[in-house]
């Protein structure tokens, strides 16, 4: 390396290291602030350069190493006075040999200096020596570390899944216009040597007996999952994707990676990964399944597309077949992204061909009933179940295959299971004082929005269910009202399992919207907001003794469902079920 030796430097390591103590370890705050001032004046100094290099040759600690580490990255990353060509190229070559002779560094210090090989290599990825991007053999940058030990294999791994992912983020101190330029070069140079490599590795770990109770073997097949996770999360198109739009995700998959995903051995590799390797990995899989099921649909021709979604389809199978590891709530919750997957990427028509679709709907089904009667696990997860079968149901109108979909048959099972779960999580929310998810206004419109279109799909079922258990709750709070030795305890019970009823028959009468309406249907509507009328005579006639603030407010969800659909400016046709609540409130009243 040319950088120049400053022997007089060495009265300043012990100083150093001492700073770096006080920073990292004291618990004194003033000291810890005073070892941070001198510290930022250091990496300010004129020097730095020279000091950093003393501290990684002679430093005793693993904290000086990291200051180091950390100083160079900031001196190479600075807009304003970079440093000279071959100075960051002798830095490049410095850290890839310093991690090569030392690969049991402290795990923060080898991060450190992989971070500071990644920012090198993205800010001067277009820089040129003798008509030669000096910074882009990143591939045999890594090759003689891939060649080694496994410490040394993780090392190279890590290096490039840090760079993959340095050059997928955009930074504050550059231009975004130069970020992209950087990205999309990488993405057409590198990207796919570098996926194609991890799979080739992943295969080969597989092909092996691991030892997994090893803990560098161990590592290996973690920074290889995150490598690959990375590629298949890179941001190809700059789009820069909103992670709240999750579930509409499409990776926009460059054509010329046809070829691995036209592959199956590709996609069985990770299902296969899945099922041989410990639950703690599974997520990561899990993960990079749902972004190659995500990819986008043009990739593909239509008998292509065919093949890949039954090899997809074949998949779930088996891990609905062999629902074990799910136990485990980060598998859990990437497996449910992978089912919501299936219907955003692809059309019901082309699900119902898929040779074991009968058997496959049904194992789904059964999966999203279990999990909503867990009604506390996982809400979270709960959304991406829900939004399957929006989905689903909302294709229903539009589908043209001969194939059944069977969606009469599992969507009113979806219906119950939600509806008679969250009925039922009254008494045990009140009973052990848990969190109730009513208090969770946002997540409870979400959910209610997607079975709005659940409910709405063999609406009778749906209708029937309603009537019945707001029937018994009714009755049930009536009777409780007239009793004088009621307890406070049933009262709420029966008040909550109202709260969720009203705000439920709301959204399915908010989800008219999404299908073509009859008058038989309207006439159900009508029903419901009968009943929904009559509660709120009953529960006005107490607000001067009790109210119940979250029953009101179901009430105002409800009027406000009812309004859009039945009584806004926009409403061609609502006698029926005017009609109908006229008819049901004159019987009531008469009774």
């Amino acid at each position: 390396m040319s950088w120049s030796v400053f022997l007089p430097l060495h009265k300043h390591l012990a100083q150093l290291e001492n700073l770096c103590k006080q920073l990292y370890e004291t618990t004194d705050t003033a000291t810890r602030l005073q070892a941070e001032k001198a510290l930022v004046e250091f990496t300010n100094s004129p020097d730095c350069l020279s000091k950093c290099q003393l501290l990684l040759e002679r430093g005793s600690s693993s904290y000086s190493q990291l200051l180091a580490a950390t100083c160079l990255t900031k001196l190479v990353s600075r807009t304003n006075n970079p440093l000279p060509l071959e100075q960051r190229i002798d830095i490049r070559n410095y850290v890839l040999n310093y991690l090569a002779t030392r690969p049991k560094l402290a795990t923060f210090v080898t991060q450190a200096l992989i971070q500071l090989y990644a920012r090198i290599t993205k800010l001067g990825w277009f820089d040129c020596q003798k008509d030669e991007y000096v910074f882009r053999n990143v591939i045999t940058d890594v090759t003689r570390f891939l060649q080694d030990s496994v410490e040394h294999c993780i090392i190279g791994v890590t290096i490039l899944s840090q760079l993959t992912n340095e050059i997928n983020q955009a930074d504050t101190t550059h231009p975004l216009t130069k970020h992209r330029k950087i990205a999309s070069s990488f993405r057409d140079s590198s990207l796919f040597d570098i996926f194609t490599l991890s799979c080739n590795l992943l295969k080969q770990a597989s092909g092996k007996n691991l030892n997994l109770n090893d803990e560098s073997q161990h590592g290996l097949l973690m920074q290889l999952l995150k490598l690959t996770h990375n590629c298949l999360n890179f941001d190809f198109i700059g789009t820069s994707t909103d992670e709240s739009s999750d579930d509409l995700c499409t990776v926009q998959i460059p054509t010329s990676w046809r070829s691995a995903f036209l592959d199956s051995s590709t996609l069985q590799l990770f299902f296969d990964l899945y099922h041989s390797i410990p639950p703690s990995f599974s997520p990561l899989v899990l993960s990079c399944l749902v972004q190659i099921a995500s990819v986008r649909r043009s990739l593909f021709n239509n008998a292509e597309r065919a093949k890949f979604l039954s090899h997809l389809v074949d998949g779930v199978k088996r891990i609905l077949e062999n629902p074990q590891s799910l136990s485990d709530p980060n598998n859990y919750h990437e497996f449910c992204r992978l089912l919501a997957r299936l219907k955003s990427n692809y059309q019901l028509g082309e699900l119902v061909k898929v040779e074991n679709y009968p058997e496959v709907i049904r194992l789904i089904a059964n999966f999203t009933v279990t999990s909503l009667q867990h009604w506390e696990f996982a809400p979270n997860s709960v959304h991406y179940l829900l939004s399957l079968w929006q989905r689903l149901a909302a294709s229903v109108p539009y589908v043209k295959a001969t194939e059944p979909h069977m969606l009469e048959t599992y969507t009113p099972e979806v219906t119950k299971a939600y509806i008679t779960s969250r009925l039922e999580s009254v008494h045990i929310i009140l009973r052990d004082g848990l969190e109730d998810p009513l208090d969770d206004t946002g997540l409870v419109q979400q959910q209610l929005d997607q079975l709005s279109t659940i409910g709405r799909c063999e609406y009778e079922k749906t209708c029937a269910l309603l009537v019945q258990l707001f029937d018994q709750s009714a009755q049930s709070y009536q009777e409780l009202l007239q009793s004088a030795t009621a307890s406070p305890m049933d009262v709420a019970v029966q008040e909550g399992r109202l709260t969720w009823l009203v705000y439920i028959i709301g959204a399915v009468i908010g989800g008219r919207v999404s299908f073509a309406s009859t008058d038989e249907q309207d006439a159900m509507d009508g029903e419901l907001v009968c009943r929904v009328l009559q509660l709120m005579n009953l529960t006005d006639s107490r607000l001067a003794q009790a109210g119940n603030e979250k029953l009101e407010l179901a009430m105002l969800s409800f009027f406000e469902q009812f309004r859009k659909i039945y009584i806004g400016d926009q409403v061609q046709k609502s006698s029926k079920v005017i009609n109908t609540c006229l008819v049901l409130t004159s019987q009531s009243l008469s009774c």
